[in-house]
């Protein structure tokens, strides 16, 4: 049985302390035994040239057990990696993830890796097997550990499964328990985010290992986005041309969808609105895939969410959505847009335009005035999406497969889309705990996002804030 000494714990990270992508932290319990949290993989300027993303480049012998706190690509990309360097252990995760993540392991072996069906199944297969689905607010006691180590998924409200982490440590020394608690917060939701619950504090944590994505930024208010984007969509159908909305497969095309049904929903007796007629086309395989997954989740949806099913709608699947699927009818699509200047909306992965479907259609439309390019997420330094919000307003370039793509298009940008908590929200995670950390790490943001959220959370705790 392993030897315990909570004093001994520290955080080792291999991804996610110094940038936004790569997230992957090993909570190191004694000299023996350690446990990681995440295995993403890295995007943008986070890449270290040095080493290659598909390969693990720390010592993985004293890992026991790996948790995931949602199945976005950063955070798990660097999974098959991790099973292919010879980790065996039990993987924890939400039974919504445990649904999810093979479907985003066999789509990130496709693209990033290879396309060899027995190599991907045999990745599966192992997936399969130290998969562990776990319920949401139950402790869990971690194979392999003893009964003074437990863990504890709650909702994080980023996208459907995910979760943060508390992670319990107890000990018995001069006859006496003394239990540490740590929590991993993920990433965290954004209240009043579409389908899904606002997260809620841990009643008590002695260390926090917090995101800081928009430690630095205020989101607008839901109605104040919604608004924004119907007036971006009014704007675009009087001038003519396609709007083009990146977004990744998984929390944000539903958001996106929901709000779009929202609206359409508003305007459904007025039979001249240009709504009516509007396409709104989904062109990601994967993001329609997740799109029928949240459909079968509907008992984690919200309560406002819950009700509009009640009534009859159909906020993930109406009348004026569109799914393409086979790469042909994509091509024709493109083609056809570009043609006829035709009004449309396209949502399509990647999020931060560094591959996918979207980069077709950036390099067919972006140099079109009748264009709207719209930006709903995090655009990672070093990222396509970053470069073309920095010089697309000052009627810029950008490089896409290796090709110079002039920027006329109109660019909007609406952070309150963000599926990431802003800095209220993230030091509301704080202040609203009954018993406060005594010491805070900042991860998963920039330098400067870092510096901000610090300074605020120092108005609500003592505790001893640090970030790399």
């Amino acid at each position: 049985m392993l030897k315990l000494n909570a004093d001994y714990l520290s955080l080792n990270s291999h991804g996610g302390s110094t940038g936004v992508t790569g997230s992957c932290h090993e909570l190191i319990i004694n000299k023996n035994s350690s446990l990681l949290v995440d295995c993403g993989l890295f995007q943008g300027l986070d890449t270290n040239e040095s080493e290659k993303p598909w390969q693990i480049g720390f010592d993985i012998s004293k890992i026991k057990a790996l948790l995931i706190t949602h199945c976005h690509i950063d955070h798990v990309g660097r999974l098959p990696a991790l099973l292919a360097a010879g980790f065996a252990g039990p993987i924890y995760c939400s039974k919504a993830t445990a649904l999810l993540l093979p479907v985003v392991i066999k789509d990130a072996l496709k693209v990033g890796l290879t396309k060899n069906e027995r190599l991907i199944n045999a990745v599966l297969g192992r997936l399969e097997k130290q998969l562990v689905a776990v319920d949401y607010g139950k402790w869990n006691l971690l194979n392999g550990f003893p009964k003074a180590v437990k863990i504890k998924f709650k909702p994080a409200g980023h996208i459907i499964g995910s979760a943060y982490i508390e992670i319990l440590i107890a000990e018995n020394s001069d006859n006496k328990t003394k239990k540490t608690k740590t929590v991993f917060s993920g990433d965290l939701g954004a209240p009043y985010t579409p389908l899904l619950a606002a997260p809620k504090s841990p009643y008590r944590c002695d260390w926090l290992i917090l995101e800081s994505t928009y430690g630095d930024k205020q989101h607008q208010h839901r109605a104040q986005r919604t608004k924004n984007l119907k007036a971006v969509v009014e704007k675009s159908l009087k001038d003519g041309g396609a709007i083009l909305i990146p977004a990744f497969s998984i929390g944000r095309t539903q958001e996106l969808l929901y709000e779009l049904e929202e609206i359409l929903h508003k305007v459904k007796h007025n039979k001249n609105s240009r709504w009516q007629r509007l396409p709104i086309i989904v062109d990601s395989p994967l993001a329609a895939k997740f799109t029928k997954m949240y459909g079968q989740l509907k008992p984690l949806w919200d309560k406002e969410a819950k009700r509009k099913v009640k009534a009859g709608r159909h906020p993930l699947n109406f009348a004026n959505l569109i799914t393409i699927e086979s790469h042909q009818d994509h091509l024709a699509l493109i083609s056809r847009l570009a043609s006829t200047g035709e009004p449309a909306i396209i949502i399509a992965a990647s999020g931060m335009c560094s591959g996918g479907r979207i980069v077709n259609y950036l390099k067919a439309l972006l140099d079109k005035k009748q264009t709207d390019l719209l930006f709903v997420g995090y655009q990672g330094k070093g990222t396509p999406g970053r470069d073309i919000q920095k010089y697309g307003p000052k009627g810029g370039y950008v490089f896409l497969d290796g090709e110079k793509i002039d920027i006329h298009a109109k660019i909007h940008t609406l952070s309150g889309y963000s599926a990431h908590a802003d800095q209220t929200d993230l030091v509301n995670f704080v202040k609203r705990m009954r018993y406060k950390p005594g010491k805070i790490n900042l991860v998963h943001g920039e330098e400067s996002a870092k510096q901000a959220l610090a300074k605020e959370l120092k108005k609500v705790t003592d505790a001893q804030i640090e970030w790399e």
